[in-house]
């Protein structure tokens, strides 16, 4: 970001900034904070593209009663490991926590936990809830259905979201593994953030509208779709759509939310579906003890192994050597949390929209 205008804000100033603002449109407190939480730790981890650039996004659709701020979470079907939940189209933020608390304590009492939820919004990283799991000695699993931007191998038009998966094995000297990825090359948000900032996008992204490859993220959004992880079949294009299919059937037919391109909008800037096949956006939860499988600590101790072999690799030219899933998320927690979090002009101009709608001041930045 060495040519883009940018200042930085503590953490905690934007954790208190995005829970003010929640509450002004009646999220409740505790709420409020669990939502600012995950929006917070996003900017912290370095995944600007779903932390505090997202809260203009909030606050549009609870404005317009499109999110509902006080939701009442209901278990609509439920066995001793599994549940289906109804989110009350609240905050994927605070409905996301919730149905996950539900499948960790599922995963306390018979082994594993296993929830699917529908009715609800956009929930954030995935990474938050599984990184919720490694607090209980459990292996985490979260995926979430997004809105339609992507499109199937050799389709033309958008037809599935991002649609991430993420899921994280605990350490015990090392730090744990942690992975979260969208099943495309990259989340939306990044599109968002390139043209916030004017750059072009990596090949194998992108088309344009007419279905040919594109580095330029504003014919994308005209029109355009995002491709499969891999992109074209030579490059494994197949396996992403498959990756991607199997994250919308589990978060979509399975809970009784909408699938495909049928997946409700995050923002107003997206088109509304033809027609409704289900409830809101729906998410997959799962959590495993590790003790129904194995001794803890001998699996933890497994985990260490595995991590400082990885580690030992010969390294690629040019490169360090092999990074471990959550390596680049943990260094950027390291260094954001002493040195705060760095803003783009066009998100705080933004910010300053949402503080002038509420009445909710923004802190101002740190020195640079």
């Amino acid at each position: 970001m060495a040519d883009i205008e940018f200042q930085i804000f503590s953490w905690e100033a934007l954790h208190e900034f995005a829970a003010r603002v929640l509450q002004s449109f009646g999220v409740p407190v505790a709420e409020a904070n669990t939502a600012a939480e995950i929006l917070s730790l996003s900017d912290l981890r370095g995944i600007d593209s779903h932390g505090i650039a997202r809260l203009p996004a909030y606050v549009e659709m609870l404005s317009i009663g499109r999110i509902n701020p006080r939701p009442k979470l209901s278990i609509v079907r439920e066995s001793l490991s599994t549940a289906t939940v109804d989110g009350d189209n609240g905050l994927g933020l605070v409905i996301g926590p919730q149905a996950y608390a539900i499948t960790m304590d599922k995963a306390d009492h018979a082994g594993t936990g296993w929830v699917a939820v529908r009715n609800s919004n956009h929930y954030g990283i995935a990474g938050y809830y599984v990184l919720k799991a490694l607090e209980r000695d459990q292996i985490g699993w979260a995926m979430t259905s997004t809105t339609k931007v992507v499109a199937p191998l050799w389709g033309a038009e958008r037809m599935l979201g991002t649609n991430p998966i993420a899921i994280a094995f605990p350490g015990f000297e090392e730090p744990p593994i942690v992975i979260d990825m969208a099943s495309n090359p990259a989340a939306f948000g990044k599109i968002e953030m390139a043209i916030r900032k004017g750059t072009e996008i990596p090949e194998g992204w992108a088309i344009d509208k007419e279905g040919y490859p594109t580095t330029d993220p504003h014919q994308m959004v005209q029109g355009g779709a995002m491709l499969p992880l891999g992109s074209v079949r030579e490059r494994g294009g197949h396996k992403g759509y498959c990756l991607s299919a199997m994250v919308d059937l589990l978060c979509g037919p399975l809970s009784g939310a909408n699938w495909g391109p049928f997946t409700p909008p995050f923002t107003m800037q997206h088109a509304e579906p033809p027609r409704q096949v289900g409830k809101g956006l729906g998410h997959f939860f799962g959590a495993m003890q590790i003790d129904a499988f194995r001794d803890v600590d001998a699996f933890k101790r497994s985990i260490d192994d595995w991590v400082r072999t990885f580690r030992r690799t010969k390294p690629a030219p040019g490169t360090d050597g092999p990074i471990i899933p959550g390596d680049p998320e943990r260094q950027a927690e390291r260094e954001r949390r002493v040195g705060g979090i760095p803003l783009i002009r066009p998100v705080i101009d933004e910010l300053i929209a949402v503080s002038n709608k509420t009445g909710i001041p923004l802190d101002e930045p740190k020195d640079r």
